[in-house]
């Protein structure tokens, strides 16, 4: 049986500093005057976290672009209807800026009634096509529509023009695409202005937003988490854990529905395994039934009242409710800008498609979402509805409820997929959440704007340097080759997120890493984030694929090991330095830091032990045995990479690998050798009898 109690996998408090929020003499806050630094660049990618102002700081950049910088229009595009409202008018005069933010209202095409699809997609063509030929500035509109303007008016329709992309992460340089092609013929002709903004690091698949040689076109402002966090002004914690329940989720909910805390509540999909199936609706209403007596609802706002046994008065918004008249009333209820800051407007959202990307609600203190939701990167953005700052809000939180493992096949391995998913956006939330590293190699001298404590830096001694906000880390890493090419430079610098979303992701890799107890740590940190590091940048070299692959793993473990150093024993920060003194700790003790021995740790062992407090040994125990059954056989590609490896060890030890050595990934390297061999006789032994 599951303990019943949430388990916390991540959980970071910050100084709360009030510096990201408090705005410049121009009404700009910390990311926007980073952003704003830039407004020259034809193409400026701006990657910031849910609520740090990337819509105005577009805002500030267009009206500089249409002012000073010979640009003609300025096309704001938008994944979905509802975030059109983030680019409505805003008065930057009264900030102190030089001018206002307008849109005219027939510009606004994500406030014209009905869907994206024919015939209304038609009329908005059209008129995107009418702004273009007009003297006004500004039209906002959704990605959809944008895609069907390109088609019918081309590349050269968009000529001394700036598009701006919101929720850029919906973008690939997949062909299939539509968007990531247009955008790619527009940076082909070279004659637009591009702005693209995200709160994601990464797709939460495989493929790439850009191609390589676009995106070297583009300057990137990175805003952390970190930086964020660590500057509002009132939430100082934020938590984000699991939950396991077995039968129906509904019998176990209210153990972790707080009434008294502000919450968005995602149900399961009705296909989905979480789902009870009885219905969107009814699943809706048993959680408001759980959650006092209905009492009607408001005509005003379409809320249900729900009279709690102490007698306060729930204002709940059912977003999950299909009738698009009373569903669109509630939806206006809650984006009613004379509500925003008031904190008694609405209690819980029940929602299932809604309420995620875009959603701006900044009083939410719990995200509780049932079951896995369909990737990474929608859980980060459901995650992101918390961490608004307001007044009255010192903690937020987000959990996942996951189906504990029953006892037939089948559902034991579709739990451990939703476990693995789970753990994984735990182990990234856990680096986004971090600050930024620079790693150099040992020795290679002090950085500027860098602390390193009592004694400053010493040459010879596992060096750790914070900058003067914590939003960055300087350590130095024994034996860490350090990139060559443009390209890997800037993949160290501002993608190794995305490269540790992918690996975090491959699923053969969690399994071995979290169950298989054989499996030597450097199959994970060498063998399998090497071959994530060469899928996703083929164009690397086998220099930089090591170079890419060794700071990716260097960031992951190294916080994984901060945070053995972070948490008390309760799994509670002790701090808002804990992760600076954590730091330091574990520099001390390792005394000396090289790449082998960050190797040598298993990048799961953390979320390990976490998720041993939330399943019975009974469970795990189960688990393994099914991850033990799909044990795989080495593929060609594997062995080959093994042989490599198992090359370079030979030569630096004068010795081939033992298949007999007590140590696991020595008996990995030989068994690839031999695994090698038998593949390549087998391919001349054929090729022999084909010939």
């Amino acid at each position: 049986m599951p303990t019943g109690e949430r388990v916390t996998s991540v959980s970071v408090t910050t100084a709360a500093s009030g510096a990201s929020t408090t705005p410049n003499e121009f009404g700009m806050r910390a990311m926007q005057q980073k952003v704003w630094a830039h407004r020259g660049e034809q193409y400026l990618l701006i990657k910031s976290p849910p609520a740090s102002g990337k819509s105005r700081a577009l805002m500030f950049v267009a009206l500089d672009k249409l002012t000073n910088q010979g640009v003609k229009q300025a096309i704001v595009v938008v994944p979905e209807r509802s975030i059109g409202g983030s680019f409505a008018d805003e008065p930057l005069r009264k900030h102190g800026f030089w001018a206002d933010w307008t849109v005219r209202p027939r510009w606004n095409l994500c406030n014209v009634p009905g869907t994206d699809d024919a015939p209304v997609a038609k009329s908005k063509v059209k008129a995107l096509a009418e702004f273009l030929a007009s003297d006004d500035k500004v039209l906002v509109c959704t990605h959809a529509t944008f895609r069907f303007a390109f088609d019918e008016l081309g590349p050269d329709a968009f000529d001394d023009r700036l598009v701006a992309i919101d929720e850029f992460h919906h973008v690939s340089a997949n062909p299939d695409n539509r968007l990531g092609s247009q955008l790619a013929e527009l940076i082909a002709r070279d004659k637009a202005h591009i702005v693209a903004m995200t709160g994601s690091y990464f797709r939460g698949d495989a493929t790439a937003v850009l191609a390589p040689g676009d995106e070297a076109k583009f300057q990137t402002v990175t805003y952390t988490y970190y930086e964020q966090l660590n500057g509002y002004a009132h939430l100082k914690t934020l938590d984000i854990g699991y939950f396991f329940y077995s039968g129906p989720y509904l019998d176990d909910i209210m153990k972790v529905l707080d009434p008294a805390k502000k919450t968005i509540v995602h149900i399961p999909n009705v296909n989905a395994r979480e789902s009870t199936r009885i219905g969107k609706t009814s699943e809706a209403n048993a959680i408001m039934d759980a959650l006092g007596q209905w009492d009607g609802e408001d005509e005003v706002t379409g809320f249900h009242r729900i009279v709690q046994p102490d007698g306060r008065v729930l204002k709940v918004a059912d977003l999950v409710d299909d009738d698009p008249v009373k569903r669109d009333h509630i939806v206006a209820a809650l984006k009613d800008p004379k509500q925003r800051n008031n904190r008694d407007h609405v209690d819980i959202i029940i929602a299932l498609g809604m309420a995620k990307e875009g959603f701006d609600w900044i009083w939410c203190e719990h995200a509780l979402t049932v079951g896995y939701r369909s990737s990474l990167t929608e859980i980060v953005q459901i995650i992101g509805r918390a961490t608004r700052d307001a007044p009255g809000k010192p903690r937020a939180m987000f959990t996942n409820l996951i189906a504990e493992p029953d006892a037939s096949q089948e559902a034991v391995l579709e739990a451990i997929n939703d476990t693995l998913k789970a753990i994984a956006c735990s182990l990234l939330m856990e680096q986004v959440l971090a600050p930024r590293f620079d790693f150099t190699p040992k020795n290679s001298g002090k950085k500027e704007g860098f602390d390193y404590g009592e004694g400053g830096y010493q040459e010879g001694r596992a060096n750790v340097g914070v900058s003067e906000d914590g939003a960055r880390f300087h350590m130095e890493i024994g034996g860490l080759v350090e990139p060559k090419s443009p390209e890997a430079t800037r993949i160290c610098r501002e993608d190794l997120n995305e490269v540790i979303a992918a690996f975090v992701q491959d699923k053969r890799t969690a399994e071995r890493g979290l169950f298989d107890e054989e499996t030597a740590p450097q199959e994970l940190t060498q063998e399998r984030m090497g071959k994530i590091v060469r899928d996703k940048y083929p164009e690397l070299t086998p220099d930089d694929v090591e170079a890419v692959r060794q700071h990716a793993i260097a960031a992951l473990n190294v916080v994984q090991e901060i945070k053995k150093r972070v948490d008390g024993e309760d799994g509670e920060p002790r701090s808002n330095t804990a992760f600076i003194d954590g730091a330091r700790r574990y520099a001390l003790e390792v005394k000396t830091l090289d790449i082998d021995m960050i190797d040598r740790v298993n990048p799961f062992s953390v979320a390990y032990a976490v998720l041993a407090k939330a399943l019975n040994e009974g469970t795990l125990k189960q688990v393994k045995a099914a991850v033990e059954a799909r044990k795989a056989t080495f593929t060609e590609e594997e062995a080959r990479d093994l042989t490599r490896r198992a090359v370079q060890f030979q030569r630096e030890r004068g010795r081939a690998p033992d298949i007999n050595a007590a140590d696991a990934w020595e008996q990995r390297l030989a068994q690839g050798v031999a695994a090698f061999a038998r593949m390549k006789a087998q391919a001349a032994r054929e090729g022999a009898v084909s010939g």
